[in-house]
């Protein structure tokens, strides 16, 4: 036999003995994995399945009143969402922009208007069936769905109260819900002509444009995002993030003066012109260049505070969701070793109930704000 002939024999045999070798291998996974996992039983599934409606299906019997709800409220919600719905500089408002004539016709006046500051909950809700399973599945952010029936309802009917819905003495419950979504601020005023849910109850609207071909030539280009300001506009009334919002923490764009944007850009401050906005970054280094002490490592410690979110929870001088730097830095002046772990490792219980996550922080980074922290947070 010819050497070409013998190695394509060797060569199909061994094929033959691999392939017979993977259906055994197959053959015995299959035998292995049998009879893996279980259907889930009703109560498991009731336990997933807790959505409502708009037609108010799924909502649980019982009910609740704004007293109740005020207790939970000042209790569980409060440190996030503040008293009286008006929320603080992280969480959006939920209360406010309404009026009497808005419940009356259901259509909220002020969405209309492009100079009001912001947006609420209330302004925007259309079913109280959002309202409810929301609440239920996940307040407080903390311990979702650990609020029981009852606690849920009151919770709505005081919010539902706080946005002047509701009278004080009211008790929210499944046999009246539905009246209650007749209240609501801005019922009339969800939009059903995108046709995302075509049919009957629509009043018939079109099929939703899903089949859209994609463009192959001649496309546009891609867009660029820029201010509407010009450059030497975009500080003639002041830092627009630092002036206050009349509804909430609405955060206009960071348009800081030449002093900072000049350091932003790396160059000297032209007088009289703002520049591009300055990112935090370069805000919070600038800012430090100018403080007593180690410039380096405050603007450093800024820095990580921003870029790792530490800023969502934490103020310079008043507590938002945790207390402030000040706070901290007077407490546990001079406590290096103490900051760094704990920024680490996350916790709860020192400054109230709300937990603070662990930061996945590298230690010589974490040492780097406890430093900044505990000499005295400049």
């Amino acid at each position: 036999m010819s050497s070409w002939r013998l190695e394509k024999t060797l060569l199909g045999l061994l094929l033959a003995v691999c392939g017979a070798g993977a259906l055994a291998q197959a053959s015995a996974s299959s035998q292995r994995y049998t009879g893996l996992g279980r259907p889930a039983t009703p109560a498991e599934v009731q336990a997933w399945d807790i959505d409502v409606r708009a037609d108010f299906k799924g909502l649980p019997k019982g009910s609740g009143s704004v007293a109740k709800g005020q207790d939970v409220w000042e209790a569980k919600c409060a440190s996030c969402h503040g008293v009286f719905g008006e929320s603080n500089e992280v969480f959006a408002p939920l209360v406010g922009g309404t009026t009497a004539e808005d419940i009356r016709t259901g259509r909220v006046a002020n969405l209309r208007r492009s100079d009001f500051p912001g947006r609420t909950t209330l302004m925007k809700l259309s079913q109280v069936s959002t309202l409810w399973d929301y609440i239920n599945r996940a307040m407080p952010w903390n311990a979702p769905k650990s609020l029981s029936v009852e606690e849920v309802y009151a919770v709505t009917a005081y919010l539902l109260h706080l946005g002047e819905v509701l009278p004080a003495d009211f008790v929210l419950s499944d046999a009246n819900i539905a009246q209650v979504q007749q209240r609501l601020p801005n019922r009339n005023g969800m939009s059903t002509a995108h046709a995302l849910w075509p049919g009957k109850e629509f009043g018939g609207a079109p099929a939703p444009d899903v089949r859209a071909a994609a463009c192959m030539q001649d496309c546009p280009v891609e867009p660029r995002v820029a201010s509407m300001l010009p450059d030497f506009a975009r500080d003639a009334h002041g830092n627009l993030a630092d002036q206050n919002r009349n509804v909430g923490p609405q955060r206009g764009a960071r348009t800081a003066g030449p002093k900072v944007q000049a350091a932003a850009a790396g160059a000297p401050p032209v007088p009289g012109q703002a520049g591009a906005p300055a990112t935090a970054t370069a805000i919070a280094t600038a800012t430090a260049a100018d403080a007593p002490g180690k410039p380096s490592d405050a603007a450093r410690a800024r820095s990580l505070a921003q870029s790792n979110s530490c800023t969502a929870c934490h103020a310079p001088d008043k507590r938002l969701v945790g207390p402030s730097w000040n706070e901290i830095a007077t407490r546990h002046a001079g406590q290096i070793d103490y900051l760094s772990g704990k920024i680490r490792a996350g916790g709860s219980g020192v400054w109230g109930g709300i937990p603070m996550p662990p930061q996945s922080l590298s230690e010589a980074d974490a040492r780097v704000l406890a430093g900044w922290l505990a000499t005295g947070a400049r």
